[in-house]
């Protein structure tokens, strides 16, 4: 008989492998793809993973557009060259084809906006080239609204933060708030007409930390009909490594859960230890990012493959099998469904 893990929808609503596979030359794209990160989707039982795009700061500003580019290009290229075993959609149709055909759903992202800046009529090229989920800032500023580690400012979304919420509306690009300074939160809450995600944000009550959602910013995501996806970095579940563990992850589900209701919490694990493997050269391996170790992670989640530990741990506190499955990915698959 098939475990529930393997009956449900699993959805990964943040992954960042196109920094690592957009590492490697372009003729390696879709290799290192199916050797290096395929088989963990595939073990971790992952059927709809969203995939943003992010660029490190070593490319803005000049080279953050060209960059962007490069891994748009890196996610159609892996997707191509996968085309039996991963499909890239752009519409909730194709996400549906793609799970009816045993294949692993992509829908690409960005994260913050890089290299768009302030030329809001840009977010409509990118649409063209298939990103269906975007954010606009992430830990500090951008032409567009200031990131969580920019709280102390209390700003909300520029006129041009403003005009792209707007354009991402009109498009169908799914709006994602994690990483958004607390004001800029509740600039969204405030002027969205459609639903919003939080794609990688944990729960503030239990770590209080900027890139945690408060309760209030739960009941609001969950208000507008969005989903707020639970983070798995260590550093945001707790401020003592040694309890990094399954459990403490799980309280952050459930509170999520009771906060902003069942119908309204999900997976956005941000495997960033497994990624940092793949891109950190020998002699920065010691080296810490923003005051959080980048290598930090839950033992047996420090990848996708590590899923399965997830819905056996809900299952364990004795979480309805529904429940469960709308958690593991099922509340994702009808988002996407009602917006894309």
């Amino acid at each position: 008989m098939m475990s529930l893990h393997q009956r449900a929808v699993v959805a990964d609503t943040h992954n960042d492998l196109l920094m690592a596979v957009s590492a490697r030359p372009p003729e390696l794209w879709a290799s290192f793809f199916r050797e290096r990160w395929l088989p963990q989707l595939v073990e971790g039982g992952v059927n709809l993973q969203v995939l943003p795009v992010f660029v490190e700061d070593d490319y803005r500003p000049e080279g953050a557009l060209r960059q962007t580019l490069r891994m748009i290009e890196c996610a159609h290229v892996l997707a191509e060259g996968n085309a039996d075993q991963v499909r890239l959609c752009l519409d909730a149709s194709a996400i549906d084809r793609a799970l009816d055909e045993g294949k692993i759903a992509l829908v690409l992202a960005m994260e913050s906006m890089p290299g768009l800046d302030a030329d809001v009529e840009l977010i409509s090229t990118v649409h063209r080239l298939g990103v269906r989920v975007a954010s606009i800032a992430h830990f500090g500023r951008t032409a567009l609204a200031d990131g969580s580690g920019e709280d102390a400012t209390g700003s909300g979304l520029t006129s041009h933060g403003v005009a792209a919420l707007k354009e991402m509306e009109r498009l169908g690009i799914v709006f994602d708030v994690s990483h958004l300074g607390a004001s800029g939160v509740a600039h969204v809450l405030e002027l969205a007409t459609k639903p919003v995600m939080a794609t990688h944000s944990a729960a503030g009550a239990l770590r209080d930390h900027h890139r945690n959602l408060t309760d209030e910013q739960l009941r609001g995501v969950a208000g507008t009909g969005g989903v707020v996806c639970v983070n798995f970095f260590a550093p945001f579940l707790t401020d003592r490594e040694e309890d990094a563990t399954l459990d403490r992850l799980l309280d952050h589900i459930e509170h999520v859960a009771e906060v902003a209701g069942i119908d309204h919490v999900g997976l956005g694990p941000d495997f960033i230890r497994e990624v940092m493997a793949d891109l950190t050269r020998p002699c920065c391996e010691g080296l810490n990012n923003r005051g959080v170790n980048p290598r930090a992670a839950i033992p047996g989640l420090a990848g996708p493959s590590g899923l399965p530990l997830v819905t056996e741990g809900l299952l364990a506190r004795g979480l309805p099998e529904k429940d469960v499955m709308k958690i593991i990915g099922g509340n994702v698959h009808r988002f996407f469904g009602d917006l894309l």
